[in-house]
């Protein structure tokens, strides 16, 4: 088992998530930062898509019942076992109850603990993922959780990773294809979106970022009725400021789609804290 000792603002368990289900009304869920995850738990000697911790921005401290090797990627933090330093990106024996403290972001804004065998939550549709809009797989961890963890596999030993993920040190670009209802927005909204720069909003959370910056104007009026919603879809919802929806997305929305996200591109703005610039890029 592993002690929640202190939980941080938001940590949650996350695996690659449960995709599939949309048509039942099921988010896909999942880490937000995919390449930080796979790392982790490649790292530990761990399937890529094992379940492991999501860190938002605070850190967190935990305390392992059982001897097991845990790595930390994605947004760099100070780490220590039972006070003494070791480093991001590394494999790391951890003794039997010792303290693992996780301190705040020193970039970006999500950090992914992996533990040898997995965190081993019971999965929900497949996955054992906190869903934080439907509430599907295990609650955003508190003080005092138990966590229970899978037993590692003795075959299988860490490694380090070459190319570690890093979140992005300057502007964030993401590239867009326009539609399903860009004919929603005039010709000055699509330059707008495509040649201004927009800043993450402080309202930023894991069902989608939202921005500031130029306001999209419509060409049509009205509204369109409810229809399906896909990771990286850039929503405008009436006062023109682009949303664009991450793992624990809805899956069906009312306000127009003006273009999709490359996927590649959405961990970089997983990553991104609120205040950073956004940069999109249309088709060439």
């Amino acid at each position: 088992m592993i002690e929640v000792v202190r939980a941080g603002p938001l940590t949650t368990v996350q695996d690659l998530g449960r995709p599939g289900y949309a048509h039942l009304g099921v988010p896909r869920s999942g880490a937000l930062d995919t390449p930080a995850l796979r790392a982790a738990n490649r790292l530990v000697g761990n399937p890529e898509d094992s379940a492991g911790l999501e860190v938002t921005l605070a850190g967190c401290a935990l305390r392992l019942r059982v001897a097991r090797t845990v790595a930390v990627t994605g947004a760099p933090v100070d780490i220590t076992v039972d006070g003494r330093s070791v480093d991001c990106g590394q494999p790391v024996a951890v003794p039997a109850d010792a303290l693992v403290r996780l301190g705040r972001a020193r970039s970006g804004l999500r950090s992914y603990l992996a533990v040898g065998g997995g965190i081993a939550v019971p999965p929900v549709l497949g996955s054992r993922s906190t869903d934080t809009l439907s509430g599907l797989g295990p609650a955003p961890l508190a003080d005092g959780d138990l966590l229970p963890v899978g037993e590692a596999r003795p075959s299988t030993e860490s490694s380090t990773v070459d190319n570690l993920p890093a979140p992005p040190a300057g502007p964030v670009a993401l590239r867009i294809t326009l539609g399903p209802r860009a004919d929603w927005f005039t010709a000055a909204a699509v330059e707008a979106l495509c040649g201004t720069e927009y800043t993450m909003s402080p309202m930023t959370n894991r069902v989608g970022a939202r921005l500031a910056g130029a306001a999209l104007p419509r060409a049509k009026a009205g509204e369109l009725p409810s229809e399906g919603i896909v990771l990286g879809a850039v929503q405008v919802p009436p006062d023109g400021q682009p949303l664009v929806f991450l793992a624990d997305h809805p899956t069906t929305g009312g306000y127009p789609v003006i273009g999709i996200v490359d996927p590649a591109d959405l961990p970089a703005l997983a990553q991104a804290r609120p205040g950073a610039t956004v940069l999109f890029h249309g088709p060439q």
